[in-house]
């Protein structure tokens, strides 16, 4: 098993949808996008996947221009970047996210021997009494949590 460096996760995508499948996907970069995602200059925040003629890209992703790099070629920290993944993954992705309801979001960008990852997830969205379910119980969980550290130390 390769190790893996988690570079960023995308806390907000739990929150707001019901995560179903991930895959994991390789990123078309430049070479300061590689050196910027390596330094953690990387927010998932406002990203999504979206198809374009068969092919999968990641929209809304930034990544910081590195700073030690010339400007040539990385005027767009913002810019859509392609992913790479097997045909039948793709299929099943596009097949998948054209249903009601479902979108492809990025959870996690990762190194992977070395070359930058992201996993993105299959994931339907949640309805405000659902996000507020979650945070309930969230929240005595860690109430229960903290009454047995209390009561046991």
């Amino acid at each position: 098993m390769a190790e893996i460096k988690v570079i960023a996760r995308n806390r907000k995508a739990q929150h707001d949808y019901f995560l179903e499948r991930t895959y994991q996907a390789g990123i078309v970069l430049r070479g300061s996008e590689i050196k910027s995602i390596r330094a953690n200059n990387v927010n998932l925040r406002d990203g999504f996947v979206q198809e374009r003629g068969g092919e999968l890209w990641l929209i809304g992703v930034h990544i910081s221009p590195y700073e030690q790099a010339s400007l040539f070629g990385h005027d767009d920290p913002l810019r859509a970047r392609k992913l790479l993944l097997h045909k039948k993954e793709i299929a099943q992705i596009i097949d998948k996210s054209r249903q009601k309801g479902y979108t492809v979001v990025p959870t996690m960008i990762f190194l992977e021997r070395g070359l930058a990852k992201v996993e993105i997830a299959l994931a339907k969205g949640k309805k405000e009494y659902d996000k507020r379910d979650a945070i309930s119980k969230r929240d005595s969980d860690r109430e229960i949590r903290r009454t047995l550290k209390e009561q046991y130390s």
